[in-house]
């Protein structure tokens, strides 16, 4: 593992060079609406391509070849599945790529030989409906954060609700604003958990889980209409043993820590609400190494950090790596003992947010430090860092993000976390060896599509186990 002081050193290097991009002409455009979809992305990017050409102008394509329908591979009908590597990283060549590597990245190498990242053409595939363009411009005079700094208080949905941010909170609301339609569906998902050092035992924990996000309806509301709560989730674990039947229900608020969370536990057949089941509480199951606000990047409230918006980076990200979610894939094939095959995984260059997290006075959390790094054209989180009590770096995650041809924007659903100390990772909502995609659902339908489901009393109700 590298040096901690020479991580932190680079560290701060880099977001020196953020600011200095934050200052520089592609970032000096006024917020004014009329730049959407002109200078800017109809999301808020920047619209030119990079100085060097690297990373092409933005170009609102479609993706996906003529002939998809959920249950085909979405790597075999991508417009660019022919694309060959430029490159490849390893801890070999790594300083020569440092520029536009991240901390995280640079230790991951470094402790992991075989580590390898693939650079591919840049392909900027990511886009939006005209409704969440328009409502994107709306949000730009109708969009307002809470007196608290970090919840959302007004809106136009679905919609971007700031696409031309002035702080870090506001860009983590992007985030978790991004519109993904009305819902994701995993009939069928696993979560993996590698070996601790000297072991071959894996955690493979088998799931079905459905996400609801009430304000993804098309068209265009006010978040005041539709209440204040980013989602409904549901999900049951169905292996293994030691899991098998536990459930649980609940909601995410956007102006509100408390929020709901439902546990139903087999052996004692009943249902409990779980307060503290949030923030850095580990997730049940899985010997500490994931907390619940890990899940997806990150997911829960904002109101324990404080969130620095620190600039734009060029940075080499996990972007358009459909070979993560090839659910006809061997497990074998693809989840290997230190990472995911690089085969499967995809590195472009992009510009990226970089936005700074540090636990706010008298508030608590195991990592006090961390960085994300938002995708300028989808407001994905594609990396993200945490670090420890002593100022190390802990904990790196990289999020695989696709053009999801069911909404024609991207999103992050499948990620990994790379514990560096332990040497052990992560990969989450995985799809590999599933036989069954994702789903992303644009129209409400069905029972999951609606709050009553995701209550304590429903969920007694289902559990049968």
């Amino acid at each position: 593992m590298a040096d901690p002081i020479s991580k932190r050193r680079f560290h701060a290097a880099l977001l020196a060079a953020a600011c200095l991009a934050l200052a520089g002409p592609n970032n000096a455009i006024a917020a004014d609406a009329s730049q959407l979809g002109g200078k800017l992305t109809p999301l808020g990017g920047d619209a030119a391509a990079s100085k060097d050409g690297r990373i092409p102008a933005w170009t609102n394509e479609a993706q996906a070849s003529e002939g998809w329908a959920y249950g085909k591979l979405r790597k075999d009908f991508w417009k660019y599945k022919a694309d060959k590597p430029l490159h490849s990283i390893t801890a070999a060549n790594a300083a020569e790529h440092a520029e536009q590597l991240s901390p995280g990245q640079l230790a991951l190498l470094k402790q992991n030989p075989g580590f390898q990242m693939d650079v591919y053409p840049t392909r900027r595939s990511c886009g939006a409906p005209d409704f969440v363009a328009e409502n994107t411009r709306k949000n730009v005079s109708a969009a307002k954060m809470g007196e608290d700094g970090w919840s959302l208080k007004s809106a136009a949905v679905p919609g971007i609700p700031f696409p031309l941010p002035s702080t870090g909170a506001q860009a983590m609301m992007n985030f978790k604003m991004r519109y993904h339609g009305v819902g994701t569906d995993f009939p069928n998902g696993f979560t993996f958990v590698s070996p601790r050092r000297g072991s071959e035992d894996w955690i493979q924990a088998g799931f079905e889980q459905t996400m609801f996000y009430p304000w993804g309806k098309k068209g265009s509301a006010k978040l005041s209409d539709v209440g204040n709560i980013e989602y409904f989730t549901y999900f049951s674990y169905k292996s293994p043993a030691a899991l098998a039947g536990q459930a649980l229900a609940a909601n995410v608020l956007l102006d509100n820590p408390s929020g709901e969370t439902f546990y139903y536990f087999p052996g004692q057949r009943r249902v409990r609400r779980l307060p503290a089941y949030a923030y850095d509480a580990p997730q049940i199951g899985f010997e500490n190494q994931y907390l619940l606000d890990e899940t997806i990047m990150f997911t829960g409230t904002l109101d324990r950090f404080d969130w620095k918006l620190v600039g734009k980076k060029e940075l080499l990200v996990p972007y358009n790596a459909l070979g993560v979610y090839d659910f006809k894939a061997k497990v074998s094939d693809l989840v290997q003992k230190n990472a995911l095959a690089a085969s499967a995984r995809r590195y472009e260059l992009h510009r990226v947010w970089v936005v700074e997290a540090s636990v706010k006075k008298g508030a608590r959390h195991v990592s006090p430090k961390r960085t994300y790094y938002l995708d300028e054209d989808s407001w994905n989180a594609v990396l993200a860092e945490d670090y420890d009590m002593q100022g190390a770096l802990w904990k790196v995650r990289e999020g695989y993000l696709i053009p999801v041809y069911e909404t024609g924007s991207c999103d992050v659903a499948a990620f990994s976390q790379y514990n560096l100390p332990e040497g052990r990772y992560i990969f989450d909502f995985s799809t590999v060896g599933a036989g069954v995609d994702v789903r992303w659902l644009t129209e409400p339908s069905g029972e999951r599509m609606k709050a009553p489901f995701y209550t304590s009393d429903n969920l007694r109700a289902i559990s049968d186990r």
